[in-house]
C-alpha cells in the first residue's frame, strides 16, 4: 500500500474519531459522566487527532530531483508539475507546503534580509504582515505552478552581504557561490516559503517541507535544529549516477544522521535511474548498476540497503500523467511509495492508536468509578430501606435521625479531605515552578551567555554538555516530586477510602523522564553547529541570537508539554475526591427524601424500593452503553488494504474538484 493510500485512510479514521468522540462526550455529559479530568482528556484525545500532523522532508542538495519526486508522488493528479523542476537550481529557500484553513489558498515568502535580525523563525511566523503574500488558485493547477516558482528566486549582493547573509564563508570557499563579472554573488531571495492549498493530502495533515542544498541548510538554524529533526520522516536524495558525493556526506554527516536507537524514519533515495538506463546495456547490467550503487551508497551512510530505493522520478511522473504502468513499474516509484506508507504512516498511526487506546482506558474508568459509586450508594440504600419493613414510625423517625448525623459528621470532616488537596497542590506548586519559563531561562543562561560573547568561541561543546545536563537533572527532581506526590495520592486516598466508604484511586503518575529523549535529540541537533567548520558561523551575532532563539522556542515546547501532562494527573485526582464527595452528597439527599416519603405515605418503602431496583437496571445500561461508546476506540483503526498507487491521491483530487 502506497504512502498516498495510507494517508488516505488515516484521514477517514480520524473524521470517523472525531464524531465518535463527539457521540461519546455528549452522552457523558448527558449523563453526569462528566467532570474537569474527564473534558480535558476528551479536549486533549480530540486535538491530538485533529491536529496530528505527519511532516515529511526532502532533503537534498541542489540539483538532485527533489522538487520533482515530490510532484512525482503528491502532484501527479494535477496532470503537471506543479513545483519547479526545471534543469539547474530550483526551490532557492526551505518551503513548507501544508493546510490551515483559517488561511486562504496562498503563498507567503519571508524576505532573505529578515536574516540580518535577531528574531527566531518561528517568531516571524507570528508577523504575517512581514510576509509577502500571494493568492492561489488552486482550480488553476498553470497559475499554480507559475506562482510555485517564486521559491526559485533569487537575488545579487555583494560579497559582504552574502557573509552577513551566511551564505558566503571564508574557510570553506569551495562552497561559496560563484562571484558575477559585476563582483556580486547570487543568494535567495525569500529565507522561507508557506504554501497553503486544500490539497487532500495537505487537508487530511500532511505537512511537506522541501529544503534546499548544504549552504542553505546551514544558515538556518531553526530549520536543523527543530524542522529536519522534528520530522515524521526524511527523504535524503542522492543521483544515481554519481552517488555519495562529498556534499551529500556533508550534509547527511551533519544534519541527517539518524539516532543510534533507530527509532528515526530515514529513507535514502537514489534518483535519476534512468539516466542509467542504456540500450547497449542489457536490462540485467542496468538493474545490476542500480544495485551496486543502493549497497554502496548504503555501506558510506551506515543504513541498511533496505532504507535505499532507486527512483526514477520524471519517469514516474509522466508514467502517472500518461497512465502508463509500464513505466510506473519501471521507475520503481510505488516502491519508495509503499515504504513511506509502511515506514511513516504505520509508524505514526502506531503511536496514535497508543495514545487512543490509553486515553479511552483512562475516560472508561474515571467513568466508570463513578458507575460504580452510584451502583454502591443504590445497594446501601436498599439494604437500609428493606431493613426498614414492618417497623414503627419511632424506628423510620430514628433511622431520620441517624441520616442527619451520619451527613453532619461527614460535612465536618469535609475540612480533612481538603488538607489532602492543599498538601497535594503545594507539592505541585514546586513541580510546575521546576518547569517554568523563567527556570528554562535561568539554566540557560549560561550557554546563551557563552554563545552571544564576541568572535570564537572556545569550550562551547562542554557548555552545552553542561547545560543539557543541568535540564536533565531538573526532569529528574521534578520526577522525584512526582512520585512524592503519587506516594502521599495513595496514602490518602486508602484513608478516605477506609473512613468514608469511597473507591478513590490515584492515577498513573507521569513519567516525566521520557521528556530526557527530547532534550537527547535537541542537544543532538544542536552538537552539529560546534565544530571547527562552524566557527566563522558561531562568531556571527546574528547567527548565534538566532540559534538561541531556536533553542529556546524548541524546549519551551518540551516543558510546556511536559507540564500539561502533570496538570491533567492532578486534575484526574482531583475530579475523582470532587466526584465522589458530590456522589456522597447526593446520597444523603436521596436517603432523606425516601425517609421523608415513607413517613407521610404507607406505601412510599414499596414505591421506593421498586424505584431503586429500576435504577440498579438503568445503571447497568449505562455501563453497557458505556463499553459500547469506547468499543469503537479501540479497535476501529485503519486496516491494511492493497490497491494501485495512485489511486487514493486521483480519486482525492476529483472529488476536491
Amino acid at each position: 500500500m502506497s504512502f498516498n493510500e495510507q494517508f488516505d485512510q488515516h484521514g477517514v479514521w480520524r473524521r470517523e474519531f472525531a464524531l465518535n468522540l463527539k457521540v461519546l462526550a455528549e452522552w457523558m455529559r448527558d449523563h453526569d459522566l462528566m467532570n474537569a479530568a474527564v473534558e480535558e482528556r476528551l479536549l486533549l484525545l480530540e486535538s491530538q487527532v485533529r491536529a496530528d500532523k505527519v511532516m515529511v522532508a526532502f532533503v537534498a542538495e541542489f540539483s538532485r530531483g527533489k522538487s520533482e519526486l515530490i510532484n512525482a508522488i503528491f502532484f501527479a493528479g494535477y496532470g503537471r508539475r506543479i513545483m519547479p523542476a526545471t534543469a539547474g537550481r530550483t526551490t532557492m529557500c526551505p518551503t513548507e507546503l501544508g493546510y490551515d484553513a483559517d488561511v486562504p489558498p496562498c503563498l507567503r515568502l519571508l524576505p532573505i534580509e529578515t536574516r540580518l535580525e535577531a528574531q527566531a523563525l518561528m517568531e516571524w511566523r507570528k508577523a504575517p504582515e512581514k510576509w509577502v503574500q500571494v493568492d492561489l488558485d488552486v482550480n488553476d493547477p498553470v497559475q499554480l505552478a507559475q506562482m510555485m516558482e517564486k521559491v526559485a528566486e533569487v537575488r545579487y549582493v555583494t560579497q559582504d552581504d552574502a557573509k552577513a547573509l551566511g551564505f558566503w564563508n571564508e574557510s570553506h570557499p569551495e562552497d561559496n557561490p560563484p562571484v558575477g563579472s559585476d563582483g556580486l554573488v547570487e543568494v535567495p531571495k525569500w529565507r522561507h516559503a508557506l504554501i497553503n492549498i486544500a490539497h487532500p493530502l495537505l487537508k487530511q495533515g500532511l505537512v511537506i517541507l522541501d529544503t534546499p542544498g548544504l549552504n542553505a541548510i546551514g544558515a538556518e538554524p531553526e530549520l536543523t535544529v527543530s524542522l529536519i529533526p522534528q520530522a515524521h520522516a526524511v527523504v535524503f536524495i542522492l543521483g544515481a549516477d554519481t552517488g555519495v558525493t562529498k556534499s551529500d556526506l556533508a550534509i547527511w554527516r551533519e544534519h541527517l544522521v539518524p539516532p543510534s536507537d533507530g527509532g528515526d524514519t530515514r529513507l535514502v533515495v537514489l534518483n535519476k535511474i534512468d539516466s542509467l538506463w542504456d540500450a547497449l546495456s542489457t536490462p540485467e547490467q542496468v538493474q545490476a548498476q542500480i544495485n551496486n550503487q543502493r549497497v554502496t551508497s548504503a555501506e558510506i551512510l551506515g543504513l541498511p540497503v533496505a532504507k535505499v530505493i532507486a527512483v526514477s522520478a520524471q519517469k514516474g511522473l509522466v508514467a502517472k500523467v500518461t497512465g502508463d504502468d509500464a513505466l510506473l513499474q519501471a521507475s520503481q516509484l510505488p516502491a519508495l511509495e509503499q515504504a513511506l506508507g509502511e515506514g511513516v504512516m504505520g509508524q505514526r498511526q502506531k503511536i496514535l492508536q497508543m495514545a487512543v487506546i490509553s486515553g479511552i482506558a483512562e475516560l472508561k474508568n474515571e467513568a466508570g468509578r463513578s458507575i460504580h459509586v452510584r451502583r454502591r450508594d443504590l445497594s446501601e440504600q436498599m439494604m437500609e430501606l428493606r431493613g426498614l419493613r414492618g417497623k414503627n414510625v419511632s424506628v423510620i423517625k430514628q433511622m431520620r435521625l441517624r441520616i442527619e448525623q451520619e451527613k453532619a459528621e461527614f460535612d465536618a470532616s469535609g475540612a480533612r479531605i481538603y488538607a489532602v488537596r492543599s498538601v497535594h497542590l503545594k507539592l505541585l506548586r514546586e513541580v510546575v515552578t521546576l518547569l517554568s519559563t523563567p527556570t528554562l531561562k535561568a539554566e540557560l543562561s549560561e550557554l546563551v551567555s557563552a554563545l552571544k560573547q564576541p568572535g570564537i568561541k572556545l569550550r562551547l561543546k562542554k557548555t552545552y554538555g553542561d547545560t543539557f545536563a543541568q535540564l536533565r537533572a531538573g526532569l529528574k527532581s521534578v520526577q522525584v516530586l512526582t512520585g512524592e506526590i503519587q506516594t502521599m495520592l495513595n496514602s490518602s486516598f486508602r484513608q478516605i477510602n477506609s473512613e468514608f466508604n469511597f473507591s478513590l484511586q490515584a492515577p498513573k503518575e507521569p513519567d516525566v523522564t521520557r521528556f530526557a529523549e527530547d532534550l537527547d535529540l535537541i542537544e543532538r541537533s544542536h552538537l552539529q553547529y560546534l565544530g571547527l567548520g562552524n566557527a566563522l558561523r558561531l562568531s556571527q551575532a546574528a547567527f548565534t541570537e538566532r540559534l538561541v532563539r531556536a533553542l529556546g522556542t524548541r524546549l519551551r515546547v518540551v516543558y510546556e508539554t511536559a507540564l500539561s501532562e502533570v496538570e491533567l494527573w492532578n486534575k484526574s485526582a482531583s475530579s475523582q475526591l470532587d466526584a465522589q464527595l458530590r456522589e456522597r452528597r447526593r446520597n444523603f439527599a436521596r436517603r432523606l427524601e425516601a425517609i421523608e416519603r415513607i413517613q407521610q405515605a404507607a406505601s412510599g418503602l414499596d414505591e421506593r424500593i421498586a424505584e431503586i431496583d429500576d435504577l440498579e437496571a438503568s445503571l447497568n445500561e449505562l455501563d453497557a452503553k458505556l463499553t459500547e461508546l469506547t468499543q469503537p476506540f479501540l479497535g476501529n483503526f485503519p486496516p491494511p488494504v492493497a490497491a494501485n498507487g495512485s489511486a487514493g491521491v486521483k480519486a482525492l483530487l476529483t472529488e476536491a474538484a
